[in-house]
Formats: C-alpha cells, structure tokens, sequence
C-alpha cells in the first residue's frame, strides 16, 4: 500500500511539473556553457565529477576486462520490473554483484547478488574469467570506498558526533590501502574515530548494478520531457533502497572509437547526441536549471551526502555501447539470507514435535503470534522465493552459489504450510472462546487473502506475452517450490476454499 501511494504520489508531482511547464522547456547547462560551474559549486555541489586521467590505468584496464567478460558470457539481463501494475522489459541490461547473500530491490524486482570474491565463503565460478570479472570488481569498490571518504571530507559533509570518547586520528585511508588499493595519492584523509562509524555507513558499498546498453540497438527509447535533453537509456529518477545519505558511486565505459562516436549534425547547442551524459535537475523545480555533464571512457563521479533525496538524475543516450558500474551502500536491513533466514527461525518457533510422537502441533495460537508467523510465510513466498524463481535460470550464467539457500528457504517454507494447515485445523476444533476463534480467523483471513491475491497475481505475470517472449533459460518458473521429491510435506492449500470456510464460520 505504502509503495503505491508513493507511486501515485511521484506521478501527481509529474503531471503537476508538466503542466506548470505547459509547452515550454527547462533550460540546461553543459561544460561548455559559461555558466556551468557556478551552477554546479552553488546548485549541485554534491556531485563531484572524475576525469579518467584520475582513476589508475590499471584499474581501468581491469575492470573494462570485466565488464567485456561479463558480456561475453551472457550474464547481462533486461529485467522485467513492475511499474503501476504492468510488466515493462528496462532498456538497460544489468546484473548484481556484491556481497553474498545480499540482494537489491527496485521497481518491485529484487535482484540477487552474483558474490563477489569474498574470504570465507566458497563459491564456484562458471569460469576462472568470471571470477576474474568479479575480482576486478571489488578492486573498483575499494578504490572508489576510498574516493568518496576523500570527498565528504573535503566538504565537510561528516557527521561529527558530540562525544568525548577517544581523542586520537586514524588513518583510515592508509588502512585501506593496506588491504589492496591502488594509490598512495589517496593516504591524505584522517578520520577521526568518532566518524569512523559514519564514514562506513554511508561509504562502504555492499554492491554494484551493472549495468550496459547499446542504443542503436534498442527500438525506442523515451525522450527526456522536461529539458529536451534527448534520448534517455534510464528516466529520471532517485536511486531506491539505500541508506540514508549514503554516498553513491558511478564508473562509466562507454566503447568509443566507432563511426558513431559523435553526431554530425551537432550544432553546439545543449548536449552532443553521440556523447552519453548523467542529467541532474532538483527534484520536483522549474526555477533551476538541470545539467547534462558528458561520460567519456573510464569517467566517474559520487553523489554525496543527500543528493541522491533532494535531486533526481538520469541517464542520456550516446550512439555508442556503454557499460557502467553503480556502486551503492543498499538498506539490507530486510534483504539479507541472514535477516530472512532470521525470520524464518523465528516463525519455526510456533511449531514443536511430540516427544512421543512424529505428530506436529502449535506453541500457541495467540492471534499476535499467528500474525506474525503467517506474514513471514508470505514475505518468504513473495519476497524471495518467487522474486528468484521468477528470474529463470539466469543466475547459473555466473555461479550455482544461490541454489542451496533457495532450498532451505523452500524448506522452511513448506514447514510454514504446514503451520497454517495446524492454525486452521485448531480453528475447527472450537476449542478456543468464540471472541479468540473470531479474532484468529479475522486476522487469518486477512493475511490469506492477501496471499491468495498475490498468488494471482504471480501466475499471471509468469504466464504474461512479456515473459513468453524470453529465452527459455530466462522465463519465470511460477512455483518450482510446491514440489519436491525428496520432501513429504503438503501441497499448498487450496486458499479459495480456505477463506470461503473461515468466512462461513464467524457468520
């Protein structure tokens, strides 16, 4: 509910920018115009911009290696988001690697991280190569960790704690040299102690969307509406699911060099069609102008601070191919293996085993503990299993490391059937008061109607012309968890006829 308020909420503003627009047009700046960098230190301060010549060669070539691998082995997807109730394909190919286990979730899709190399944790590799592309990765996310530290520092955007704990410096970019940078140029931040906590936060990146496209290979593509800024591979928008003032990080390789590399027709006014460009404007203003700031190979730049909440950005089309490596420090608080893996233990807890006996029983059948058990059922269901199952086979392009968490989550998921199939057998015993039965059931029946609707729903978008059209490695798989050979558990239950006899029973 809250999503699609805020939904509806984004398109209200939209509609309302639009019309104050009427047929006129924002005005922008690009490098070239004379007032650019004023704008850019008073309007957008936020945004700092790197030119290639700052970044190590040898992180360039690493990490364009990568992303050319990565292609080559398939392992870029168009993901098919859901935006006010309708299946689209994005323009963009991505994929998501960062810390295993973790997972990213925009426009109502969660993506799975492909780990990258990670000390402790065995994951196989469909190739040394991928490995590699992986590896080169993290360098990247290290490098770049390193660069925003540099910046919030140098614009005194650290949360400075009032606390007397420990008045000592540390050299936190030292330390992390240390540990397999790239460049001693970047020892000259001293963090002191009380903002080491603040700097992790807000700079350590768990994981990067990558991200590539072709233009010319593409249709269509949506034109900008409010600057004429022309062809846009990503609409403007404010990065989703992140920590709160987190810095996000950009690396563009864009493959120059071909005949498409700049337009002809160009005539100096506004953005070169050919170049790709990050486009920034202030979020829901008509008073200030946007900007179009030109990608060129091996180009990046941070959005500190709260950028990211008081702007939106988007993404201009080049002629050329173009990957990019977003780097972000997501909200994980509930997209983890370990938190759901968390919650799973938790609702397992209602369920307890005779001890003379196989037979499975309920702790309780108090009404707040029913409630939680069953919401968990369906975060299972909805937030992670058909969310993975829905992406096809695509993950196995990389690695198999997702396939053994999916089974225990299958597994606890079948318990959970299991759970509601002992709730409703209580419910018709007519053991409990009538007050308590009728609360059970009301609070059951709202969670199983959900479940069903979303159940619907699900099949529906498995079963769409949009999810017909992709290879066969890459359709959704509507429910592949309902059946397991090796398991005695229950089909699920048939919640039509469930909640029409719960509805029957309080009349």
């Amino acid at each position: 509910m809250k999503r699609r308020a805020g939904e509806r909420e984004k398109e209200l503003k939209k509609k309302k920018l639009l019309e104050e627009l009427g047929e006129g047009k924002l005005p922008y700046l690009t490098p070239a115009d004379a007032d650019f960098h004023h704008l850019q230190k008073t309007r957008y301060s936020k945004l700092i911009f790197r030119k290639s010549d700052t970044v190590p060669e040898e992180l360039h070539q690493m990490v364009q290696d990568g992303f050319l691998t990565l292609r080559k082995h398939g392992c870029f997807f168009q993901d098919l988001v859901r935006i006010k109730g309708k299946d689209f394909f994005t323009p963009v190919s991505r994929i998501l690697i960062g810390k295993p286990g973790c997972t990213y979730k925009y426009l109502n899709t969660r993506l799975f991280t492909v780990p990258w190399p990670t000390e402790g944790c065995e994951i196989k590799y469909c190739s040394p190569q991928i490995h590699d592309a992986c590896k080169a990765l993290i360098k990247l996310n290290d490098y770049l960790h390193i660069e925003a530290v540099k910046a919030l520092q140098g614009q005194n955007l650290l949360d400075t704690k009032d606390t007397t704990v420990i008045d000592r410096e540390q050299n936190f970019a030292t330390s992390l040299i240390e540990k397999g940078s790239f460049s001693k140029d970047q020892s000259s931040c001293y963090v002191p102690e009380d903002d080491y906590t603040s700097l992790n936060n807000r700079t350590s990146y768990n994981l990067t969307l990558l991200n590539y496209m072709d233009p010319l290979q593409m249709p269509y593509l949506k034109q900008e509406p409010y600057f004429e800024m022309g062809n846009m591979a990503v609409s403007w928008h404010h990065d989703e699911n992140l920590v709160e003032r987190s810095t996000v990080a950009v690396y563009s390789y864009s493959c120059e060099g071909s005949s498409a590399e700049e337009a002809t027709d160009w005539n100096l006014k506004g953005r070169d069609p050919a170049v790709w460009h990050v486009g920034l404007k202030v979020a829901w203003d008509i008073e200030t102008p946007g900007l179009a700031i030109p990608l060129h190979q091996g180009d990046l730049y941070l959005m500190l601070d709260d950028l990211n909440m008081t702007h939106q950005h988007c993404v201009l089309a080049g002629f050329s191919p173009r990957f990019s490596s977003t780097h972000r420090v997501a909200d994980c608080s509930r997209g983890t293996l370990e938190y759901i893996f968390g919650q799973c233990e938790l609702a397992l807890q209602n369920l307890q085993t005779d001890s003379n006996s196989t037979a499975l029983s309920l702790k309780s059948l108090e009404t707040a503990v029913i409630k939680q058990m069953e919401e968990i059922h369906n975060e299972v269901e909805f937030e992670w299993l058909r969310q993975f199952w829905f992406q096809g086979e695509r993950y196995l392009k990389c690695t198999d490391w997702w396939l053994k968490p999916m089974a225990k989550l299958e597994e606890f998921w079948r318990k959970m059937e299991l759970m509601t199939s002992l709730v409703l057998q209580e419910v018709r015993k007519k053991e409990q008061t009538e007050e308590q039965r009728n609360e059970t059931i009301s609070c059951l029946l709202l969670v199983l109607a959900e479940r069903q609707r979303l159940r619907n729903e699900w099949a529906a978008r498995c079963q769409s012309e949009a999810a017909e059209s992709l290879p066969e490695e890459q359709k959704p798989e509507c429910h592949p968890f309902w059946t397991n050979e090796e398991s005695n558990m229950p089909l699920p239950l048939d919640l039509e006829e469930v909640i029409v006899h719960l509805q029957n029973l309080v009349q």
